[in-house]
């Protein structure tokens, strides 16, 4: 049986891949985030780095942009919803605006930076979706070079 929180972390991780799919049909990186508060979508982003040329816009950082300017308790009441583990770059953005609980879709074919988020209070949650990993297999295979771009190697 599903808890009502899980059937909204399923809910909203939705609208998560559905931006991941937006920036793989750009011709980017099929990486979505989405930031919540009081169960409400408040910010929604994708990887742009390919589509923009701008080396800072994964898909968390685009989803906060897009936000817009927040008051700090704004964040500190935040679930961050991502397709993918988050980068050092990302996890550090969750850690300044002190966003207490980060959801996401997979860390098979990624694994960030958790164990720093964990150590600094970061509830995480790992919902495993077999939906993202396949969607993110399938773009590093075939997509190797702007994979390795995109997480420094």
């Amino acid at each position: 049986m599903q808890t009502d929180q899980h059937q909204k972390d399923l809910e909203f991780m939705k609208a998560a891949l559905d931006e991941a799919k937006t920036g793989l049909a750009e011709g980017g990186i099929p990486i979505g985030a989405v930031l919540v508060i009081n169960n409400r979508i408040v910010g929604r982003g994708h990887n742009r780095r390919v589509q923009s040329g701008n080396p800072i816009l994964h898909g968390e950082m685009d989803c906060l942009q897009n936000a817009g300017r927040l008051r700090a308790r704004d964040y500190q009441m935040a679930t961050l919803y991502t397709t993918l583990s988050p980068c050092a770059m990302c996890s550090g953005a969750i850690l300044l605006y002190k966003i207490p609980r980060v959801v996401m879709a997979e860390n098979k074919t990624f694994t960030g930076e958790e164990k720093h988020l964990i150590a600094r209070g970061v509830a995480l949650v790992n919902l495993n979706l077999p939906e993202a990993i396949s969607m993110m297999q399938k773009f590093i295979t075939e997509q190797p070079h702007l994979w390795d771009e995109d997480i420094g190697v």
